[in-house]
């Protein structure tokens, strides 16, 4: 019987063609064994028990055949918080906690307002201000009502009342110039685009990551309901990929709004940008 220090060997030798094949061993491991990393650097010795190696095992096989670690373990963190994710949702990514730092930065995180979230997926984004803002009414939407039943799942997990969860095709099934702010990250991948056939891409729902021949509609789509959803200078705050922040600027100066700039990520790279709506000018 293998113990955890040659289980961890063999593992990372057969991710070596992963990023970091190390780290991605021991939380298959981890999570196998229903302990933390930690205690496989306590235990190395330590021979998991048949029903451990088994599950360790089969997991081993879906990440070496491509299947992303977070839905083979089902779950993924997301600004601290553990979410439960399957295939019908996108994997969050820490990316786009700059989307969520961004719109606490801009609103007041202590008043009374009503923000919605598009393209909610596993929920992480509305979760993640909801948790910030307990004043805030979050409405968090998506058309795929898998989607929404794994960030329902979520909600409860979290214990968080103050979100709710609407089918929607982005803004058209919501109340009109309800939200003081709606936030989304919206598929923004070119259809043709290379990255969709790599990494972990080709597991994700494909309508949450590609957008048309330049991977802007759905952010034109937004752009252009948002005005009738948003109360008057309300914000709309969109995450969007690293070479788009111009092309994104543009679609919201010509859609009227105002106060537009675009902010970089850890890498110094343009993700987000914001802009607010005058209705009544």
């Amino acid at each position: 019987m293998p113990n955890i220090r040659e289980l961890l060997q063999s593992a990372t030798e057969s991710l070596a063609d992963l990023a970091e094949p190390r780290f991605e061993a021991e939380l298959l491991l981890a999570e196998a064994l229903n302990q933390d990393r930690t205690y496989l650097h306590t235990w190395p010795e330590r021979c998991p028990d048949d029903k451990a190696l088994l599950r360790f095992n089969g997991w081993l096989a879906r990440r070496v055949a491509g299947e992303p670690i977070a839905y083979i373990l089902g779950h993924r963190e997301f600004w601290s918080l553990d979410l439960q994710v399957n295939e019908h949702c996108l994997i969050p990514r820490h990316d786009t906690e700059l989307l969520v730092e961004t719109t606490l930065a801009t609103l007041d995180s202590h008043a009374a307002l009503a923000v919605a979230e598009l393209g909610t997926g596993s929920g992480a984004i509305a979760l993640a201000l909801a948790s910030e803002c307990p004043t805030w009414q979050i409405t968090a939407a998506d058309i795929d009502l898998e989607a929404l039943k794994v960030a329902k799942t979520n909600a409860e997990q979290l214990q968080l009342s103050n979100v709710s969860f609407h089918q929607s095709n982005w803004c058209q099934q919501l109340q009109r110039q309800q939200f003081h702010a709606i936030v989304s990250n919206p598929p923004y991948l070119a259809d043709d685009d290379p990255h969709l056939f790599a990494g972990d891409l080709p597991y994700e729902p494909r309508h949450a990551l590609a957008a048309g021949e330049d991977g802007l509609d759905a952010i034109r789509q937004i752009a252009r309901q948002a005005r009738d959803y948003l109360q008057d200078m309300g914000w709309l705050l969109l995450e969007h990929g690293w070479q788009q922040g111009q092309a994104v600027q543009g679609c919201l100066a010509g859609q009227g709004y105002e106060g537009i700039k675009t902010l970089t990520d850890l890498n110094d790279l343009p993700r987000v940008t914001i802009g607010r709506f005058c209705s009544n000018p």
